[in-house]
């Protein structure tokens, strides 16, 4: 048993935030399914790193290139390929899981982040373009997003909801959950087959406060908002997942919408390689987990529920912040619109590449 089948035990997922073609085609990806991975997230920043930086997709760019593809094409391609590839091998997860586990996310275009209309658009057509049941659309937090979950979830479309910071961007989109099983439901269709994760960002919020922390003394607050804020965030998913409204849902066969902890690599040298897992550990929860960082956890990582500890202290740390002048909410709205910025920054510069590459083989 490895230590991801030990979370497991304790109700939390381990998914892998990575993907690449040599990773699909060599076996690895099997390999850590065997080890205990139960799902795989993608982003721009991944796929750049994986198609600009690699030769693994010289060849099918060749051939795409050939038939005329432009570059918009060429990526959706070789990025569906691989998220389909890296579906069918999870399949078995997401069967034995009863559709819990199992899935590998796609984001739709960073470019759509504040366009509601044609988000659902895209969304709808790539969830139908790879036809498997163990697809999530990526879909953030936005004000334009939250209007596309309850649309998605109300279609049967699995969503991955990313780029939530704080704990009013995350009710806003347990909520939308909810409104679109409740829609769902009223139009009889099953509420079983539908899944979704609200993706709570972690090690950013310490990387945004801490310098401010330090520079006022408060040393004992350093490393401890980011966990702070996602335990928090936790604590409001048992309240909302639970009483009438909720159970009415459940009794229909939904499925909870499970807090996944992403951005859980340490930014900070100084702090455990494996802070942002040992400490938020627990059940209906999901950690999707870097490569370096999944090293390090499989090595050292410490088992133990740990999500729901500590939690007044948590609520007192937090109310700190506003005694010192740092207003969380501030903080953290600004980082889901640097988030949106970050991710459409790699996308751009891949569709550069694919541009300089589909040119210089033209030109040969």
């Amino acid at each position: 048993m490895t230590k991801l089948h030990e979370l497991a035990a304790l109700g939390q997922a381990a998914w892998f935030d990575y993907i690449r073609r040599s990773f699909i085609t060599s076996g690895e990806l099997q390999e850590l399914v065997e080890q205990g991975i139960r799902g795989v997230t993608s982003n721009p920043a991944i796929f750049e790193k994986a198609i600009a930086g690699s030769s693994d997709y010289d060849e099918d760019m060749k051939k795409l290139i050939k038939q005329g593809k432009s570059v918009d094409e060429i990526y959706e391609s070789l990025a569906m390929d691989d998220i389909g590839r890296a579906a069918d091998i999870l399949l078995p997860v997401y069967k034995e899981s009863n559709g819990d586990d199992g899935y590998v996310s796609l984001e739709v275009s960073p470019d759509l982040a504040n366009d509601t209309e044609e988000s659902i658009i895209e969304a709808r057509r790539l969830f139908n373009s790879l036809a498997r049941p163990n697809i999530m659309i990526k879909i953030p937090a936005t004000p334009a997003g939250i209007p596309v979950v309850k649309a998605l979830i109300s279609e049967g479309i699995n969503v991955n909801v990313t780029l939530i910071f704080s704990l009013e961007h995350y009710e806003e989109v347990a909520h939308a959950y909810i409104s679109g099983l409740e829609k769902r439901l009223s139009t009889g269709e099953d509420l079983g087959r539908v899944a979704s994760v609200a993706s709570f960002f972690v090690s950013r919020v310490d990387t945004a406060v801490d310098d401010k922390l330090a520079a006022m003394g408060r040393t004992d607050l350093l490393g401890r908002i980011a966990v702070d804020n996602a335990r928090l965030a936790y604590a409001r998913y048992t309240e909302i997942f639970s009483g009438g409204r909720w159970q009415k849902l459940a009794e229909a066969g939904a499925h909870v919408q499970r807090p996944l902890w992403a951005s859980t690599g340490t930014k900070n040298p100084g702090y455990p390689a494996t802070l942002y897992v040992d400490t938020l550990i627990g059940p209906d929860t999901v950690n999707t987990i870097p490569p370096a960082t999944l090293d390090a956890f499989m090595k050292h990582g410490t088992i133990a529920r740990t999500v729901d500890s500590d939690l007044d202290g948590a609520r007192s740390r937090i109310a700190a912040l506003a005694g010192l002048g740092i207003d969380l909410q501030a903080v953290t709205t600004k980082l889901q619109d640097d988030g949106v910025v970050a991710f459409a920054k790699p996308f751009a510069s891949l569709m550069q590449s694919i541009a300089a590459k589909r040119q210089q083989l033209l030109n040969n």
